[in-house]
């Protein structure tokens, strides 16, 4: 099972002057959406694995059932890869200071190619999808990924994050591509961080400033209301 959090305990936290919660977006626009599946590989999700997040197993699910969603409403998959820099381990020096005797094992895992670099195979990944790789937590530092060029070029303005660590790497996109003008909406049971209470932090920082918070349930249904509303009469 996915992560036991209440999003909505937490939306209740921040409530606007209307007595509202904080999401601030009730509708989507599939063909300006894109949902970005961040680092579900199988150096994340392998038991033993380097840098193995026991929870990603449990959220696999809930992701490919998002991107179905996404597919079937006329909305774009983008599965973010994390790989070592090619030029090597000191193209990150503050990154291998802090990873330690750990970086050995790090930057091999994550060399294209390897078995750990690969997207888990569990993963429902359409031909029509994308597969973006990423040199930094984050999809949209600058030098460090295509991302924002590939949104940017298909028009995109709203992602929905799912895949791990909550707390890390899609945190980590989603406060840059708040502060880049997209309109972020954290999937709160598509998310996988190591505890609760990590997963339930960045929840808590989402909501007060940088994405709505919704569940897949939630997301399926803007999604089918939005594509009915599409078709013609």
């Amino acid at each position: 099972m996915p992560h036991a959090v209440d999003h909505h305990a937490i939306l209740a936290r921040y409530l606007d002057a209307r007595g509202r919660d904080r999401n601030i977006w009730d509708s989507i626009d599939p063909a300006r959406t894109a949902h970005v599946v961040v680092d579900m590989q199988n150096g994340f999700m392998e038991i033993g694995a380097p840098v193995e997040v026991p929870e990603a197993r449990n959220v696999v699910d809930e992701i490919n059932r998002l991107s179905r969603a996404i597919r079937a409403a006329g909305g774009h998959n983008v599965f973010l890869r994390f790989t070592t820099p090619a030029a090597g381990p000191m193209a990150w020096p503050v990154f291998n200071e802090r990873m330690g005797a750990g970086i050995g094992a790090h930057r091999d895992a994550f060399q294209p190619g390897a078995q750990y670099w690969q997207l888990w195979d569990g993963l429902d990944v359409a031909a029509e999808d994308a597969v973006v790789d990423k040199h930094r937590f984050s999809g949209f530092t600058p030098g460090t990924s295509e991302l924002d060029a590939h949104l940017e070029a298909r028009g995109i303005d709203t992602l929905i994050i799912s895949g791990t660590l909550t707390n890390c790497c899609c945190e980590s996109t989603a406060r840059d591509a708040m502060q880049l003008n997209y309109k972020v909406i954290m999937a709160t049971d598509a998310c996988a961080a190591l505890t609760d209470e990590a997963h339930a932090g960045t929840l808590d920082s989402m909501a007060l400033i940088f994405a709505d918070l919704r569940s897949v349930e939630e997301l399926e249904a803007m999604l089918a209301t939005a594509a009915a509303e599409a078709e013609p009469a």
